[in-house]
């Protein structure tokens, strides 16, 4: 097999770079371990930068997102017992985030690229990635007919996730990797109910963090901090929604619509970049380069900025063949990261409550939300970051 650009992976950075490239008239070919029916059903959270959304509408993939999405104006840091909104149209000109979940977003591309006449190979192992300082990259892989089989490429995109075989071909003596675990993890719930607020809801509390979330009109999704080794079996249905329910109370009344709740997971809370992320004619972009915890929601739209910048390159490149945007890439796409890191860190540590935590990190901690609820330039600077700046 052969072509010109070999993606591994079919989440959203291989499947968005590969929509963009068969726009420029480039020749893909995407291996994905998964099957069309679990990728499309595993229910993921989705809260979009104003650019990726603009991105989707541009590229003619953001049809039934500008029908089903649901524009945030804003959002809701709680602490204190009451509400303080973050007007993010208001304090960036315009700019919002608009809730329209992953698994959505990964079935219009992959729609999208079956119409088209697309290759992706689902059900297909990767192996190993080989020649990657030639001008004939290979990659390895088992298919549905259990035969070992390459795809030769003019480059290989890794975009296979942190456990894929992209990361891992990187040389040790060249990979950096940079890591924080957190001491905390969220319990995770899906509900069916109806919103419990218009815009998400981030609470600060003195028993911990929580987050209410919505997927749909009918289900909702909401989480709170906990010990990242505690047990999902360790919580009944009625002392979930009571934790949840002493997160956010207050003086103001606000309380939770309670409702069945059908899926619960612990969800492990770190921070990690691979650098740099391209090695010869391997290119990492998503998961496979860096990972945020999903306090400042930043892990599929820091994947899509990956790939708009491997779209640009890769476009100069088969158009000029000029290498420099290639051989920036790293440079460029870790400047993002990087900002992006620091903004999840920073709300991560805002709102979570440290085991061990003193009444001076308390009060500091409070001092620093009413800092940001209170002042135009803290607030303007969260909502810049929340909404995202332009890509490129």
């Amino acid at each position: 097999m052969r072509t010109q650009v070999g993606i591994i992976g079919a989440g959203p950075a291989g499947l968005m770079l590969a929509h963009l490239l068969h726009l420029r008239g480039i020749e893909t070919v995407i291996l994905e371990s998964r099957q069309r029916e679990a990728i499309e059903s595993t229910i993921r959270a989705g809260i979009l930068e104003q650019s990726t959304v603009d991105l989707m509408v541009e590229t003619g993939v953001g049809e039934r997102l500008k029908r089903e999405g649901v524009p945030h104006h804003g959002t809701i840091l709680r602490f204190g017992g009451r509400n303080h909104r973050i007007d993010f149209q208001g304090l960036t000109g315009g700019r919002v985030t608009t809730l329209y979940p992953q698994h959505e977003v990964l079935k219009d591309l992959i729609a999208a690229r079956l119409q088209v006449g697309g290759e992706i190979r689902f059900g297909t192992k990767v192996t190993a990635v080989s020649g990657l300082d030639s001008k004939q990259p290979v990659i390895h892989f088992i298919g549905a007919d259990a035969a070992d089989s390459r795809l030769h490429c003019d480059f290989i995109l890794g975009c296979d996730g942190a456990y894929g075989v992209g990361r891992a071909a990187m040389p040790d003596g060249l990979r950096q990797d940079y890591q924080r675990i957190y001491p905390f993890g969220w319990f995770g719930i899906l509900c069916k109910a109806p919103p419990s607020s218009e815009e998400l809801v981030y609470a600060r509390h003195d028993r911990g963090f929580a987050l209410i979330s919505n997927r749909t009109p009918d289900v909702q999704r909401m989480y709170f901090q906990c010990d990242p080794n505690d047990k999902i079996e360790n919580w009944s249905d009625d002392r979930i929604w009571s934790e949840l329910q002493a997160r956010v109370q207050g003086g103001d009344g606000f309380r939770l619509i309670e409702g069945e709740i059908f899926q619960r997971n612990i969800v492990p809370m770190r921070s990690y970049v691979c650098e740099p992320m391209q090695h010869g004619r391997l290119f990492l972009a998503g998961d496979a380069a860096h990972t945020v915890p999903p306090t400042g929601a930043k892990g599929l739209n820091l994947a899509i900025s990956d790939v708009f910048l491997l779209d640009r390159a890769l476009g100069h490149h088969y158009a000029t063949g000029a290498t420099d945007l290639l051989d920036g890439y790293s440079a460029a796409a870790l400047r993002r990261v990087w900002r992006a890191q620091h903004f999840s860190w920073w709300m991560t540590s805002m709102l979570h409550r440290a085991d061990g935590a003193s009444a001076f990190d308390d009060r500091r901690q409070l001092a620093e939300l009413d800092l940001v609820t209170g002042t135009v330039a803290a607030a303007t600077s969260l909502a810049q970051n929340y909404v995202g700046l332009p890509f490129g």
